[in-house]
């Protein structure tokens, strides 16, 4: 039984050096210790609008301004509304990310990137109640939420009893 293995072992390793040796003969010294393989792309075609807009016998035509554009080019409102999910957050001492005072009473509330000092109206459509708050501060910090109001702006919103509320938020 041992003979045999012996034979199959002679058998089988110099057919396996014999295969891993003619691969890497095939190759030369930047073949095989080069880190970028070799690309084999065709050229990318020439665009149809290039070759008619080189072309002599067409006229230059002026070139009009996209509807993309000009909504781009055109001044932004001042009054921007959006709307989503409001909580709202008190805590009895601390500084706000504008470094004021933080306090609860106080219709203040917090925004991820608008300036501090915007005013914002802030409204429930549920009971169409609404209060202007002022931005001092940085968050809300979950996810689908868009503002965290001030102990005081929730309760005059009339939302401390939900403690999240759908609402919709103009810029002043």
């Amino acid at each position: 039984m041992r003979a045999l293995l012996r034979v199959v072992a002679i058998a089988t390793i110099p057919a396996w050096l014999g295969t891993s040796v003619n691969s890497a003969a095939a190759q030369d010294f930047n073949d095989r210790w080069s880190i970028i393989p070799k690309a084999h792309a065709e050229p990318a075609p020439e665009a149809p609008d290039q070759t008619k807009q080189n072309s002599p016998d067409q006229p230059a035509t002026e070139k009009q301004p996209t509807e993309s554009s000009v909504n781009r080019l055109a001044p932004r409102s001042a009054n921007r509304v959006f709307s989503g999910k409001a909580s709202f957050y008190s805590y009895s001492k601390g500084k706000t990310a504008s470094g004021a005072t933080f306090h609860r009473d106080a219709m203040t509330a917090a925004h991820r990137s608008l300036p501090f000092g915007t005013r914002v109206r802030v409204t429930d459509p549920a009971s169409t109640k609404s209060v202007v708050v002022r931005i001092v501060d940085r968050g809300p910090w979950i996810r689908d939420r868009v503002l965290d109001l001030s102990l005081g702006a929730a309760r005059t919103l009339g939302i401390t009893d939900r403690g999240v509320a759908r609402v919709r938020v103009e810029v002043l």
